[in-house]
């Protein structure tokens, strides 16, 4: 119950919105860390494995001891976030820092360990950065980088690849990204979470009722230094990377700090 006095009241009012806002920030905490080599651009995982995604190839770790399964076959050039889909590891890739811009989606086999190209994309007009598949539709984004980093785009694909929506990303998250664009991005809860280049954000964007320009609805603080991330299915918190550390991380929304994170056994 609110106290009657004005005064009271309004520092009670203020002190539930600066709750609410902290308890946003600092939503995302460390529970894991497993050293990988080629946690370079992103990461992903299944119900018993870890995937390290470095540019040209991606590693697969046994989950529970940390050790390295094996290293993927087939050419690749520039490959970014990934994310699981019927029972394959499909990453966004591009042929980045060439022009004119080719974007294709891979396809990475747990077993076979082999790369092959799941949709070639072609010219969209930036690279492909992360590609995800939600609610019968395909979700990819296209970044551009320097001075045109404010026209990178997410694109809405129908189960057929026909174009059905395309937004630009609001000029807050933007400032954010200095001449880089965004790398990582997935719906978690029906809410869009995106990360750049380097920075420990996570920033919260919805689909706008009018108009071409995602709605902004705040960042969150995460361990991971930008870059691709993914869903958990075990714990359904997020995977993602220390990028200078070569570390896959895991975090989950509201978990406790460990005083020493725990290293792969």
């Amino acid at each position: 119950m609110l106290p009657h006095s004005p005064t009271l009241w309004f520092a009670a009012v203020i002190t539930c919105c600066l709750h609410t806002i902290a308890t946003a920030e600092e939503a995302w905490q460390l529970t894991r860390t497993l050293a990988a080599p080629e946690a370079i651009q992103a990461a992903a995982a299944d119900a018993t494995f870890v995937y390290a995604i470095a540019s040209r190839q991606i590693a697969k770790y046994e989950r529970a001891t940390g050790k390295r399964i094996g290293i993927s076959s087939g050419e690749a050039k520039h490959l970014n976030s990934g994310f699981f889909w019927k029972q394959q590891l499909l990453c966004a890739h591009s042929n980045y820092p060439q022009v004119p811009e080719r974007s294709e989606i891979k396809r990475f086999d747990p077993t076979s360990l082999k790369l092959t190209t799941f949709k070639d994309l072609g010219n969209v007009g930036g690279s492909l950065t992360w590609v995800v598949h939600h609610q019968g539709h395909w979700w990819c984004n296209f970044a551009r980088y320097g001075d045109d980093n404010a026209q990178t785009f997410l694109v809405k694909y129908d189960p057929q690849w026909v174009e059905r929506g395309r937004w630009v990303y609001p000029k807050t998250v933007i400032q954010q990204l200095g001449r880089y664009s965004l790398s990582g991005g997935l719906w978690y809860q029906n809410t869009l979470l995106v990360t750049g280049h380097d920075k420990p954000e996570v920033y919260r964007l919805q689909l706008p009722r009018e108009g071409n320009t995602l709605k902004y609805l705040g960042k969150q603080s995460v361990p991971f230094s930008g870059q691709g991330f993914a869903i958990d299915p075990v714990s359904e918190g997020l995977v993602g990377i220390h990028r200078a550390r070569r570390q896959v991380l895991f975090v989950q929304q509201g978990a406790p700090v460990p005083t020493s994170p725990p290293e792969p056994r």
